[in-house]
């Protein structure tokens, strides 16, 4: 009895934290596609009523990029995330290199990298295999090496480390930036956390960690943050190294 009451109750649990995920995401969607649209319907019209100057209008041009770039992100993340909520969705478990991981984020982010003059390395065996969920983990890493540069310093390194502990692997993305403070960490998958900018003013919603915990759990893995404000940042993933 006591087993079928503790299994009801994190079925609770988790339908609980789906329901806030999903209302979060509807109010920041609707929050962000408002602010953007109202911005843009703004510029026009004090243009065309010559409220604004066309020197005023193009000085905040880049501003609204930065904003619809942001706004971009949170729609292409939604629809991600939302991609696994269908109902025949089933993660596709395949063999992957977990040097092919680190391949992945520094050929896909190798303009980022040069423009912030950062080296990216791997720590780790470079032979280790694991069975996982190529477009899960390949979304959850992409997400937190994002984060890593953005709130990395020019010159500084990021690390991709691998560890292999029993049945579990655990790949950790480790940079030297901002880092944050401890009173904000029990906050960062809620909808409570304040936004930051990253060293070069690059501007973000808050939303991909919490879907990266969404995906990891997809995956029967866990997620672990340690930061410390101006030290850095260190994100592990604990996976199984074999899912079905």
């Amino acid at each position: 009895m006591n087993d079928f009451i503790n299994e009801l109750q994190l079925k609770i649990e988790r339908l609980e934290n789906e329901i806030n995920f999903k209302n979060g995401l509807i109010s920041i969607l609707s929050h962000d596609s408002k602010e953007l649209f109202g911005i843009f319907v703004w510029l026009i019209e004090g243009l065309e009523q010559k409220t604004i100057s066309e020197e005023d209008f193009f000085k905040l041009l880049p501003q609204v990029k930065r904003d619809t770039l942001k706004n971009l992100q949170t729609i292409q993340d939604s629809i991600t995330w939302i991609k696994t909520q269908y109902g025949g969705f089933k993660i596709k478990p395949v063999k992957i290199m977990v040097m092919d991981l680190f391949h992945y984020l520094e050929e896909k982010y190798a303009t980022k990298l040069e423009e912030k003059n950062i080296k990216f390395y791997f720590k780790g065996d470079h032979n280790v295999f694991l069975t996982s969920d190529r477009l899960l983990l390949e979304y959850v890493l992409d997400k937190i090496f994002n984060n890593a540069l953005k709130y990395s310093f020019p010159g500084q390194d990021i690390y991709l480390q691998m560890i292999t502990k029993g049945d579990e692997i655990v790949l950790s993305i480790i940079d030297f930036g901002t880092g944050m403070n401890e009173k904000y960490l029990s906050a960062i998958y809620t909808y409570d956390n304040p936004i930051f900018l990253g060293t070069a003013g690059e501007k973000g919603v808050g939303l991909s960690l919490k879907i990266v915990k969404n995906f990891i759990s997809l995956l029967y893995g866990n997620v672990q943050i340690i930061s410390t404000e101006n030290k850095g940042t260190t994100v592990s993933l604990f996976l199984r190294k074999f899912i079905e």
